[in-house]
């Protein structure tokens, strides 16, 4: 393991990323992961000691073979990990549990998001977008393409497949800030906003158990009538502040990327895929791997039995790991020249919706969201640039998703 006697702090994401000189002469913020991942992942067996945001020693993982392998196996359990994690209310959740209960709780929404079932609701998804689109064209530029576009556009997929009434659907916005904030909010304010989410959806499933309807609470209330009442209302909570918040802020960070990086003879890698639509989903699967949107590295584990890593660290029962798709997704034993992007990389075995018993239920309908959206606005909005310098692009602090704040956006 990397030893050091003074273990630095992870995340290492800086708040202010840096800027990074570009090879026409600009300045533009490095949205690539910190560059001491990349050393701890090419040192000794890939893992080093951290201090985590809260103060908690953990053991940070970085090469892909051993990531894996921490997210594949279950004796890296995440409930018992909970008491150091970095967002609360996760207790009872798909995030929260692991064995039997966490099968169980899959079970009742699995269907809903493979991909076959994924692919039979792509006009809705297409629709949603051109819908949210040309709202955005009325308005004119610029404009805000985070609070125009890919936020009301993301809230409304996955309110759709969940069955949330329209008129409710940006309270849930609003609440959902402060339960994914991890510093800019006070931990009582996260748990209040889970109380009120939860409240609310309460009342949505009993409605639904009572006269069922055909959307997921449906088969929640109904499928899920066996199983503790508290861990239902928590299921469409999870399902809808991670479906929303993190497919908007991809859209928002992919954007800004494509309109900022050059990709082979064209300017900007969006203008290639003005001209090279066929080339959108090996584009949005590259984005995927190399501009994380997670605030916070994976979720934490805590080992429950004494064992050894693919890459040899041998870790003790009690020890906190974190697994890093960050590090992963930038492993050249498994990338060839991991820094490039490249459109056509095949295969892309990233890790950026997770692996294992605990891998994004969602990740299906988030491509299809972010290829959608991309499709749309390379067709649509040709000519699509930022507003304002890219500098001068803020970003999000003290949350559990990373992205943009605002990306003010203009056409002709």
């Amino acid at each position: 393991m990397t030893s050091t006697a003074d273990p630095p702090p992870f995340p290492a994401h800086p708040i202010h990323h840096p800027l990074e000189r570009g090879a026409d002469g600009t300045n533009r913020p490095a949205l690539w992961i910190d560059p001491r991942y990349h050393a701890i992942r090419e040192t000794g067996t890939g893992v080093a000691e951290v201090i985590l945001m809260n103060g908690v020693r953990a053991k940070l993982v970085t090469r892909h073979t051993d990531v894996m392998a921490v997210m594949r196996d279950e004796r890296f359990s995440r409930e018992a990990a909970l008491d150091v994690d970095y967002v609360v209310g996760l207790e009872g959740t798909l995030l929260g549990v692991d064995g039997g209960d966490h099968r169980a709780l899959a079970k009742l929404v699995r269907d809903r998001f493979t991909r076959q079932a994924v692919e039979g609701t792509r006009g809705r998804v297409e629709a949603r977008a051109a819908d949210t689109l040309a709202a955005m064209r009325e308005r004119g530029d610029p404009v805000d393409l985070i609070e125009a576009f890919s936020l009301p556009f993301a809230l409304d997929v996955i309110a759709d497949v969940l069955g949330l009434p329209e008129a409710d659907r940006r309270r849930f916005q609003r609440l959902s800030e402060a339960f994914l904030a991890t510093s800019a909010l006070s931990r009582d304010d996260a748990i209040a906003s889970e109380q009120a989410m939860g409240g609310y959806l309460a009342g949505l499933l009993e409605q639904r158990r009572r006269v069922p309807a055909d959307d997921l609470l449906s088969r929640i209330a109904v499928g899920g009538a066996g199983l503790p009442f508290d861990r239902l209302v928590k299921l469409p909570i999870a399902l809808l502040v991670g479906g929303w918040e993190t497919t908007a802020s991809s859209i928002g960070t992919h954007v800004q990327v494509l309109l900022t990086h050059p990709y082979g003879e064209h300017e900007t890698a969006y203008r290639h895929l003005v001209d090279h639509p066929e080339a959108i989903p090996g584009a949005v699967s590259e984005l995927e791997r190399m501009c994380s949107i997670s605030g916070a590295d994976g979720m934490p584990r805590r080992v429950t039995h004494d064992l050894t890593l693919p890459g040899g660290e041998a870790l003790r029962a009690g020890d906190v790991v974190v697994p890093s798709q960050d590090a992963a997704n930038f492993d050249p034993r498994v990338f060839a020249d991991p820094h490039r992007m490249d459109f056509g990389r095949t295969p892309n075995r990233h890790l950026a919706f997770g692996h294992g018993i605990h891998h994004c239920i969602g990740r299906h309908l988030a491509h299809v969201e972010m290829t959608t959206a991309i499709a749309l606005l390379t067709r649509e909005l040709p000519t699509l640039r930022l507003a304002v310098p890219v500098e001068d692009v803020p970003r999000k602090s003290g949350h559990a998703i990373r992205g943009p704040l605002t990306l003010p956006v203009a056409w002709d």
